[in-house]
């Protein structure tokens, strides 16, 4: 199969993905965030008896926190969290209490529901660790991409213009990211699906996994063009990519398989960190195949240049003496 020759193909589809979730981004709100990123409170309950995660999800919506995200640690304890719980009402003249806080209300229901409770912690959440926890995310992201473009660059330097092949590794762990964003604040306007900081982690799982996908391309590139496979670079990088295709789809899809099962049987605290995965794989996978492995390709022949590259082409063939 030539895959090579419909690489501007591969280009605009990606391209229009992109823009679909740019487009997404720019209507507000860019995502459905948590209370990460929004504020609010967390609560640690240890029960006296062993208890289910779904009561604990059922009790909590009747008590109006259905956005609550609820995770188990150990039998019997849970931690919780969700939005910023009101203070207690005080009357202004006597100072005594009208309607208690949010925080003893819960705390309660949830004695009155799941018997007594030995153990309960309470704090509040500022959205101003989360925007820092933002910035130093995309700060990973930024200083991994200079690594990453330095290590391919010296670990290919036996190959010419390695600049280009860490230039193109690069570019898909930005559109494997741009793709993963773009996604997940459609499928936030759909289905609700909430960004927090497990999707942080989620997409710097991605970036380590676009560029590993990338460098087994790139590695088999090296290989066959050592071995003068052929002399134009097309060839080799559509050899290439036909000998690792199987590894790369092997690998891929056993991941996928694990992450759907999680999906499906996991709980819904983790649900955002596996739809990351689950596209960033995807995205990934296709990317160090049909988008870093083409950029060599366009920069190689400078298609880049577009119309002008023809152009300047088309004039430097002699003139044909009929």
């Amino acid at each position: 199969m030539d895959f090579v020759s419909r690489r501007w193909w591969y280009l605009l589809f990606s391209g229009l993905v992109i823009l679909a979730g740019i487009i997404s981004m720019t209507i507000p709100p860019a995502f459905r965030v948590g209370i990460e990123f929004t504020g609010g409170a967390t609560l640690m309950a240890t029960f006296q008896e062993p208890t289910s995660q779904e009561a604990m999800r059922v009790e909590m919506t009747s008590l109006g926190h259905q956005d609550a995200s609820i995770q188990r640690s150990g039998d019997r304890s849970f931690f919780i969290r969700t939005r910023e719980l009101a203070e207690a009402q005080r009357d202004p003249q006597t100072g005594l209490v009208v309607k208690p806080s949010e925080r003893e209300t819960i705390q309660k229901a949830l004695e009155e529901r799941f018997g007594k409770i030995e153990g309960f912690e309470f704090a509040s959440v500022s959205p101003v660790v989360a925007g820092e926890t933002v910035r130093n995310a995309i700060l990973a992201v930024a200083l991994a991409s200079v690594f990453i473009l330095l290590y391919i660059w010296w670990a290919f330097r036996r190959m010419p213009h390695s600049f280009r092949l860490g230039v193109a590794a690069v570019v898909a762990l930005m559109h494997d990211v741009m793709v993963t964003l773009g996604l997940i604040s459609i499928l936030g306007k759909f289905i609700h699906v909430e960004v927090n900081a497990m999707f942080i982690t989620g997409v710097l799982t991605v970036v380590g996994y676009s560029v590993h996908d990338t460098i087994v391309v790139f590695d088999r590139v090296r290989e066959n063009s050592l071995r003068g496979v052929a002399r134009e670079l097309e060839t080799t990088i559509n050899v290439s990519i036909m000998e690792t295709m199987g590894r790369s789809l092997g690998t891929s899809l056993t991941t996928l398989f694990a992450i759907v099962a999680l999906l499906l049987f996991g709980g819904a605290t983790i649900r955002s960190f596996l739809l990351t995965l689950l596209i960033g794989i995807i995205t990934g996978t296709y990317s160090s195949i049909f988008v870093a492995s083409q950029l060599l390709v366009v920069w190689e022949r400078r298609e880049w240049l577009g119309p002008l590259a023809r152009l300047l082409r088309r004039k430097a063939e002699p003139a044909q003496v009929p």
